[in-house]
């Protein structure tokens, strides 16, 4: 595993200046962030807005978090993969000597004022805790950029005894599952070592397209899991709207 660290950043922008926002992160911020120690890629989606996320049986059983201090940007997702977390550490020096992030510190005031343009911003600092790769990993065309359509689920849990069933859960099926599952490329799972969330669940599809034709199948095909999900979903309490469902926008599809 060559890109353990992810830094996941879900936010909203308005309409207005979204358009320069846009152009200006995809052509000025992510290739500087890019150029980092350590920073090995950068993938950023839209959410598909209105689509339903999982099918009706298990969306009934999703808790969110109502804490007003979680921030609820939920529009876009940008990730960057790194080495490590470490990778996307603000810098000894922020804290010592007051200086600028390491990451941000060559930053203009045109483009800290782009990155103004985010609301509700939510950020998780996180670390892989184990991959699999799906039938569909080797559409990748040999990079380490995540799938034309991801499925991120960002949540905390109640206690230790759920934290147990949630890693035999992943452990014991869903691993297995999304190994197996048509049109999957990928499933990591990671927990954070910054931000509200402490767990996070990445899925990678070959497109929207077979993610909604296959990943419903999921309780068809595994009935005894699906019980089990019945019962483990409930005791998640998600980030606002997480799970986030979104498509690729940068880099292009090819």
């Amino acid at each position: 595993m060559t890109d353990r660290g992810l830094w996941i950043s879900g936010y909203n922008l308005p309409a207005a200046g979204r358009d320069a926002y846009l152009s200006w992160l995809h052509d000025t911020y992510i290739p500087r962030i890019l150029k980092k120690p350590g920073v090995l890629w950068a993938a950023h989606y839209a959410s598909d807005k209105g689509a339903p996320v999982n099918e009706p049986s298990v969306a009934r059983l999703l808790h969110h978090t109502v804490d007003p201090s979680v921030p609820v940007g939920n529009d876009y997702a940008l990730l960057f993969g790194g080495e490590t977390a470490y990778a996307f550490s603000r810098g000894a020096g922020a804290y010592l000597h007051h200086a600028p992030s390491k990451l941000h510190a060559d930053l203009s005031e045109a483009d800290r004022k782009m990155l103004s343009l985010r609301t509700g911003e939510r950020v998780c600092i996180m670390t892989e805790v184990a991959r699999r790769d799906g039938p569909e990993a080797n559409q990748r065309d040999g990079t380490l950029v995540p799938g034309a359509c991801i499925q991120l689920g960002t949540f905390n849990l109640d206690n230790t005894e759920c934290e147990d069933e949630l890693l035999a859960w992943f452990d014991g099926w869903r691993f297995d599952a999304l190994g197996k599952l048509p049109g999957s490329v990928r499933i990591r799972h990671m927990v954070s070592v910054s931000g509200w969330a402490k767990h996070g669940v990445l899925y990678e599809f070959l497109s929207r397209k077979a993610r909604d034709a296959h990943f419903p199948n999921l309780r068809k095909m595994y009935p005894a899991e699906g019980a089990w999900s019945d019962k483990l979903v409930p005791k998640l309490l998600h980030a606002p709207d997480s799970p986030f469902l979104g498509s690729r926008i940068w880099p292009p599809l090819k």
